[in-house]
């Protein structure tokens, strides 16, 4: 389905004392590029919690293959797994500079209505941008 591509650069406070990202910064690079993917879709999370949504991870899973290192340049591509419904599904994969695959992942999400606090359906205005752009790349 649609992909995004995110770079970010490792930043020493992301490492441990011996130069490697701490494993638990990769659940921030998935935000990092499920958060850039949504806006690219010209969708914030932002505005999504202004109009009453919330969207919570119910599930996170990552594979690491790699180490990476400080100052290395990441790529995180940001793969939407199928059309959204009440969950969203997002697919991870993260690269360096040298195009090696560093981790893989997977998160899962659900919309919430922020006032009742129950799932609710994916809003009519992500699916409609996800339905132009379906139409765009099939033409």
């Amino acid at each position: 389905m649609q992909k995004h591509y995110t770079s970010i650069r490792v930043r020493y406070a992301e490492t441990d004392q011996m130069g490697v990202v701490y494993h638990g910064n990769y659940a921030q690079f998935f935000e990092i590029g499920r958060t850039e993917w949504l806006r690219s879709l010209g969708v914030t999370y932002k505005y999504m919690e202004k109009t009453g949504i919330m969207l919570p991870v119910i599930s996170l899973s990552c594979n690491f293959k790699k180490s990476a290192l400080y100052d290395d340049e990441l790529t995180i591509t940001t793969i939407l797994k199928k059309t959204p419904s009440v969950k969203i599904e997002f697919d991870y994969e993260i690269t360096n500079q040298n195009n090696e695959l560093i981790s893989t992942g997977n998160t899962v999400l659900a919309f919430i209505n922020k006032k009742t606090k129950k799932p609710m359906r994916c809003p009519d205005y992500i699916l409609d941008k996800l339905a132009i752009l379906n139409s765009q790349s099939n033409k």
